[in-house]
């Protein structure tokens, strides 16, 4: 039996800090998956209250990080400002 949930989706104007959108992409690379579905899967995580990645999954994005220099933190995310 089919469990698939028909969705319906919408396009975005979001804007995202040049580095976060390479490491997403990294990942979702990674993971074989769009970019649109690790965004929706790591935010269906988060409105549960559970982390969205395994152990594996967090040393894999620390390399994305090291890679594309992203240095943020959380500590930084309501501290942005546009160059």
């Amino acid at each position: 039996m089919d469990k698939r949930r028909k969705i319906e989706r919408v396009q975005t104007g979001v804007r995202l800090e040049k580095r976060i959108v390479k490491v997403l992409k990294g990942l979702a690379e990674h993971c074989d998956l769009t970019l649109a579905d690790l965004i929706e899967g790591i935010m269906l995580h988060t409105f549960e209250g559970s982390s969205p990645f395994s152990g594996e999954t967090l040393s894999i994005i620390a390399d994305l990080k090291r890679i594309y220099g992203l240095d943020l933190t959380q500590e930084d995310a309501h501290r942005f400002s546009e160059a």
